[in-house]
């Protein structure tokens, strides 16, 4: 059941209705949205359910009698039974095949042939998202930063609460638990903004994003047939596809989030106007981002081991944000790539002093500069992310230029076209430094612009329900 499908659609006016309707019940509202919750996940497979349920009791479980316990080593034993559940879970549906593969790959490299051991293992919708969140509660218990809730309805909604359980944002238990636990208001502000984040989210997936992927599919796909700057165009596309795409659905789970009377974190600041390595990653992606920091890095030692482990604290946190999106070389290289980035960083990053001299004389130049050379860190990633092997790499990054063809006069008006209304809305939200500025304008302004994207998307709209990329994450 797709976001851009008329299902959804449907599927969502009728919860909302009923929603309403219990306006003045919450538990009633929760027993609501997680009989939808559920349905919304049975709907791509209802076989894997299960898997979410019992992910869901097994946390649930286990986090009270973390509570409960007061010996340091038993609830260091359960920590480390919730983690061996969810990375075991999560390592097998996700990485058994890979792991498989690259063992018998090579086992045959020296001299050993043994026979085929992939299974055909399907791919639990959002298993990346709620086992870093039932992992995240669990440590945040563990930490005693929050109590275990003892509320299983509410706990069940917050590790399937349908707009963010296939594609994020990976929720955090300390902000979400207390909004399923109270009654929800819904005013006029909630509604206004849930109304623009849904239909600029509704823009940017199915004018902006899925007529992109078009050209970026097509170039990538048959990438053999072409070189120069149809291949620069064929990045650009894709590295404008996967930010509307994903932000897209981003916005439009935010925005139905906020109808009901819910507020879900931003996962996008604007991430293509970052200045260095990790700018960007305070603004792209930030629930994947900031919990690998909370998570992951700091635990391992952050910056706080001298600049050896620092650097080596870096790389991996990296490497394995690469390893999250998937089960492939290029995805671990791309997370290698960007781990290497925030290192340069780190190591090339001028002083305080000779910053403060500088870039105040010298900011209308070196921002714009700073911009430019970040995004095109940022698209030769993407190229990486994309591909789908290690040759398919190779060929596009030697046959990137600067060389015309037939095709490249329509490909970069498609680029332009399509990419406009992104680089226009997003000027405005930089420059005014919010996010829903778009919002502020007045009425008149306003309406007009809403009824601009809505037009977009019935006369540029794919028609067909494309899947969003962070699906198969």
């Amino acid at each position: 059941m797709l976001f851009n499908s008329y299902i959804f659609v449907g599927f969502f006016l009728g919860i909302y209705l009923f929603y309403l309707l219990l306006r003045k019940q919450y538990k009633a509202q929760n027993i609501l949205l997680l009989i939808g919750s559920y349905a919304f996940y049975a709907y791509f497979d209802w076989r894997l359910l299960s898997i979410l349920i019992g992910c869901t009791l097994i946390n649930y479980f286990l986090a009270i009698v973390i509570q409960g316990s007061s010996s340091i080593g038993r609830r260091k034993l359960l920590l480390a039974m919730s983690l061996v559940a969810n990375l075991s879970m999560l390592g097998f549906f996700k990485y058994f095949n890979f792991f498989a593969d690259n063992v018998v790959h090579f086992l045959n490299l020296v001299g050993l042939h043994p026979g085929e051991v992939t299974l055909k293992i399907l791919l639990p919708l959002g298993i990346s998202y709620y086992s870093f969140m039932a992992l995240g509660y669990m440590i945040d218990v563990y930490r005693k930063k929050l109590p275990a809730t003892r509320n299983l309805l509410n706990f069940a909604l917050f590790m399937s609460f349908f707009p963010y359980i296939a594609s994020g944002p990976i929720g955090r238990a300390p902000d979400l638990l207390p909004q399923f636990a109270s009654p929800r208001k819904i005013n006029v502000q909630h509604i206004d903004t849930g109304i623009l984040l849904v239909v600029w989210g509704y823009f940017q997936k199915m004018v902006i994003a899925d007529n992109l992927g078009i050209l970026a599919d097509r170039i990538f796909n048959g990438y053999t047939q072409y070189q120069g700057l149809d291949v620069v165009i064929g990045i650009l596309a894709f590295t404008v596809q996967i930010y509307c795409d994903f932000s897209g659905y981003t916005d439009i789970a935010r925005g139905i989030a906020k109808l009901m009377g819910f507020d879900l974190m931003v996962n996008f600041r604007l991430p293509y106007f970052a200045l260095n390595p990790r700018d960007f990653w305070l603004r792209w992606h930030i629930s994947l981002s900031s919990w690998l920091r909370d998570y992951l890095y700091i635990p391992l030692g952050g910056d706080r081991m001298g600049q050896g482990r620092t650097y080596l604290n870096l790389g991996l946190t990296m490497v394995l944000c690469g390893l999250w999106h998937g089960a492939a070389w290029t995805y671990i290289i791309w997370g290698a790539y960007h781990g290497l980035a925030l290192i340069m960083h780190r190591l090339f990053e001028r002083s305080r002093a000779l910053k403060a001299r500088w870039v105040g004389k010298l900011r209308g130049v070196l921002v714009p500069l700073q911009m430019a050379g970040m995004f095109a860190v940022v698209a030769f990633g993407w190229l990486i992310f994309r591909c789908t092997s290690l040759d398919q790499l190779s060929y596009m990054i030697r046959h990137a230029g600067l060389r015309l063809s037939a095709n490249s006069l329509n490909f970069g008006y498609d680029l332009f076209f399509f990419s406009l209304p992104l680089i226009l809305v997003s000027l405005y939200q930089y420059f005014s430094g919010n996010l829903l500025a778009i919002q502020k304008l007045n009425p008149w302004i306003r309406i007009p612009i809403y009824s601009f994207f809505m037009v977009g998307i019935i006369v540029f709209g794919v028609r067909q329900s494309m899947e969003f990329i962070y699906f198969r994450f």
